[in-house]
């Protein structure tokens, strides 16, 4: 299988019996659990590599740190709010969404709102049951002509404006990672949110909930942006609608109306903005639909099955430089890059500073040198992390020991160093506080080869696999008898030297963990295991 060496997963919330059934044809062995309590959930994630949740089961630092074997956590749905994606990102665990699949259902639930706001459809109904006929107190809007304004032009929000397009509703709409000319496609007119509040008659979100999304429709927008009268949507998530402010808009005439599918605290501890009149409100059904559950957890199950296998990686959420990482293509390259960076970190002595790649050939493609980047992190930081660094952390591991690594563009400074016909390679170069290393390797049949070491080079390619021991010489006279004589313990393969006789290295079967003897005039740099 894959990088990921997943055995065991844990099902919990009810995911549909589709995600178990995929895994278990896949050799995996999956236990479900509906519901948890934390405590149990403390206990029973020590046992498992893998867990799949909806959106009841929190998965918090707490629970991450007792997940000691846990390397991939699958959420059947889209949003991630109910998992601690910082903590996993740092202990190196894989969150995976599966962004496609509550689209559709999503996408219904939030038109459905609409229309029931503009009808007052369920509070008629609720009329009518309780033996009240009276027509004149649920007097309605059409739809026809009026003006929805959505917040997020995603798949979901896009969904929405073709629906409600049917009812002949303009559509206006904001996203700032969606450009004027995408939204034009649907017939959204893209505006500021300044321009939009003025002239929504509804305005239905579809964002994350992120800080800066957070109560976004609060006091001032509601109670003084807003046209008098506009009506609110929310089947996303709850924090993105001030519900205090919503509930003062609505009690003061501001706002129309509100559908909410989502609250800030599930489920809410105070029902006032629910028993509003003319509020139209739902527990959290925006994806609960028969073909959505089951379209979820089969697509993530496919997604686990694909990651573990060595296959593509959809739907990541963090470890963004596993898109590329599990390609056949890119494989040996980030095995080169990985070891290129466990070698300079026992060279390069004092805290590391930086780090700066210089790719050539195939290595110049944008996508594959970012993932290279986390790579040769991951290597130089193995043993400090206490072989914990990997792809998904790497980076922000990095970025909490103040260590930068920087993508240079490709340069003719390799060609001298890499023999003839061989066209792809990367330089590592690597600076510490008290020295530097400049590296440069290439891959072979999927085996990682090192040219030189500070523009020494080998004449014949040292291969970077097993346990390798580096040495330094300190005088003219070849130390290689000498050196062979103290590693015979580690079982020699072999020992070749840079041009110049500068640098030494041996390939031994396994780790030596005492040298026999110092070798005179030879300065023993460090064991790589690789």
């Amino acid at each position: 299988m894959g990088s990921f060496k997943i055995r065991k997963i844990l099902l919990l919330d009810g995911v549909d019996a589709i995600c178990a059934t995929k895994l278990e044809a896949a050799g995996l062995e999956v236990t479900i659990k509906p519901k948890l309590s934390k405590d149990d959930l403390l206990k029973e994630i020590q046992n498992y590599e893998g867990v799949v949740v909806r959106s009841a089961t929190q998965i918090t630092a707490e629970v991450l740190a007792a997940g000691t074997r846990l390397q991939m956590v699958g959420r059947a749905g889209v949003g991630t709010d109910n998992i601690d994606v910082d903590a996993a990102t740092r202990r190196g665990v894989l969150v995976m969404n599966t962004p496609t699949g509550n689209t559709i259902s999503a996408a219904e639930h939030t038109c459905a709102l609409i229309c029931s706001l503009g009808r007052c459809l369920p509070q008629a109904c609720e009329s009518l049951k309780g033996g009240v006929w009276d027509r004149k107190k649920f007097m309605g809007n059409e739809l026809y002509g009026k003006t929805l304004a959505i917040i997020g032009l995603g798949r979901i929000g896009r969904e929405v404006a073709h629906r409600m397009q049917a009812f002949n509703m303009t559509c206006i709409g904001y996203d700032p990672f969606v450009s004027a000319a995408a939204a034009a496609e649907w017939n959204i007119e893209a505006l500021p949110l300044d321009e939009i509040w003025p002239r929504a008659d509804y305005i239905t979100v579809h964002t994350p909930l992120l800080p800066h999304t957070r109560n976004l429709l609060g006091e001032e927008v509601l109670m003084t942006k807003c046209k008098p009268g506009v009506k609110v949507v929310n089947v996303a998530r709850g924090g993105i609608v001030d519900e205090a402010a919503l509930l003062r808009a609505l009690e003061a005439g501001r706002c129309g109306g509100a559908g909410l599918d989502v609250f800030t605290t599930e489920p809410p501890t105070d029902y006032a903005l629910c028993r509003h009149p003319k509020v139209v409100c739902t527990p959290h059904l925006g994806a609960s639909t028969f073909e959505a559950q089951e379209r979820v957890a089969e697509e993530l199950a496919d997604q686990m099955v694909s990651a573990v296998s060595g296959g593509p990686i959809a739907g990541l959420v963090n470890g963004g430089a596993l898109a590329t990482a599990n390609s056949s293509d890119a494989q040996p390259w980030l095995a080169l890059a990985s070891a290129l960076g466990q070698v300079a970190e026992v060279i390069v002595s004092g805290p590391l500073t930086s780090v700066t790649l210089v790719p050539a050939g195939a290595f110049a493609n944008k996508n594959l040198a970012n993932a290279l980047c986390s790579a040769v992190l991951a290597g130089l930081l193995k043993r400090s992390s206490s072989g914990t660094a990997n792809l998904i952390n790497s980076c922000v591991l990095a970025q909490d020991s103040n260590i930068s690594c920087e993508i240079v563009p490709p340069s003719d400074e390799l060609k001298p160093i890499l023999p003839s016909g061989v066209d792809n390679g990367l330089l590592v170069a690597v600076s510490g506080a008290n020295s530097n290393v400049k590296l440069v390797g290439s891959s072979a049949n999927g085996l990682p080869l090192l040219y030189s070491v500070n523009d020494s080079s080998w004449p014949i390619a040292v291969p970077l696999s097993r346990s390798l021991v580096l040495y330094r010489s300190l005088a003219a006279s070849s130390p290689l008898p000498a050196i062979a004589a103290t590693l015979v313990k580690g079982g020699l393969l072999s020992l070749a030297s840079s041009a110049g006789g500068l640098w030494h290295v041996a390939t031994l079967d396994s780790p030596v963990t005492e040298l026999d003897a110092k070798v005179q005039d030879v300065e023993y740099v460090g064991q790589v295991s690789l």
